[in-house]
């Protein structure tokens, strides 16, 4: 068990969740001064997360 590994996995799906959130918090037409900030809060952090476990899973190495 690949303790780096889980955590990549980890931060792909929560990259993955924040980027779904900001996307449908986008499309949904009531949108106010607030939900801006959240649309681009979600986005933002979305984003590290993601690009951040994708490369913490492309850098690991499997060991034997």
């Amino acid at each position: 068990m690949n303790v780096k590994r889980i955590f990549g996995t980890l931060l792909t799906v929560l990259g993955i969740a924040g980027l779904v959130y900001a996307g449908a918090s986008f499309v949904d037409n009531s949108v106010g001064k607030a939900d801006i900030k959240a649309i681009i809060l979600g986005g933002i952090l979305g984003a590290v997360f993601f690009f951040a476990g994708v490369r913490l899973l492309a850098t690991t190495k499997d060991e034997v």
